[in-house]
C-alpha cells in the first residue's frame, strides 16, 4: 500500500527560509524551517494526514510563493491560497482566529483569548499560537505581549519585528522607542 504524500518545498524569503507543503489541493504547511519545534510540527503534520512528506511541486505550492513574494514587495494584504489545518479542535479555532488580526494591525494572547470566548485561556491559546504551522499567511506573528512587548516566535523576535514593520512602518518607530526607554 502507498502512502499518501504530502509535496514540500523550502522557499528562501527576504525573511529567513520557508517549508511549505500541499495536501489534497491545501496548503498545510507554511513554517520557518528553522524553527525549534520543527520535528513536533512535521510528525503532528504527517501523523495527521496519514501522509510523508516528499519533495515536489504543485500549484498549491506555486501559488503559495506568488502570494508570499507578493506579501513580501508589499503588494498583497490578504491570503487566497486553500488552507488545511491539522491539530486539534481548540487549536484549528486559535489560528482561524488569528486570521481575523487585520494586516497592519496587532492583538495580545488576552485578546485572541476574549475572541474565542474564554479570557481565561490564555496558556493555552498561546500554546495553540506556537504550533501554528502555516506561518504569514496565519498570522501568528500579529499577536504581542499584553504590555505590548514582542513575545516568542517561531522565526525569531527580529523576524517578527521585521514582518510587523512591513505590514504597518508605524511599528518600527514604537519598537524604537520602546528600546530607547528601556535604555
Amino acid at each position: 500500500m502507498m502512502m499518501n504524500r504530502i509535496a514540500i518545498q523550502y522557499f528562501p524569503t527576504p525573511f529567513g527560509e520557508l517549508i511549505l507543503g500541499a495536501f489534497d489541493g491545501k496548503l498545510c504547511l507554511c513554517d520557518w524551517r528553522y524553527r525549534k519545534m520543527r520535528e513536533a510540527v512535521d510528525k503532528r503534520i504527517q501523523k495527521g494526514l496519514g501522509a510523508n512528506y516528499a519533495e515536489d511541486d504543485n500549484a498549491v505550492l506555486s501559488e503559495t510563493r506568488t502570494q508570499l513574494e507578493e506579501y513580501f514587495d508589499g503588494t498583497r494584504r490578504e491570503f487566497t491560497v486553500p488552507l488545511l489545518f491539522v491539530g486539534t479542535d481548540f487549536q484549528q479555532s486559535v489560528w482561524q482566529a488569528l486570521l481575523r488580526i487585520e494586516y497592519g494591525s496587532t492583538a495580545t494572547y488576552l485578546q485572541l483569548s476574549e475572541m474565542l470566548g474564554n479570557r481565561d485561556a490564555i496558556r493555552a491559546v498561546a500554546s495553540a499560537n506556537g504550533a501554528n504551522a502555516i506561518s504569514i499567511i496565519v498570522p501568528c506573528h500579529r499577536i504581542i505581549g499584553s504590555d505590548g512587548a514582542l513575545v516568542g516566535y517561531a522565526g525569531g523576535l527580529p523576524t517578527k519585528q521585521k514582518l510587523l514593520t512591513l505590514e504597518n512602518p508605524l511599528f518600527a518607530k514604537k519598537i524604537s522607542a520602546q528600546v530607547a526607554l528601556e535604555l
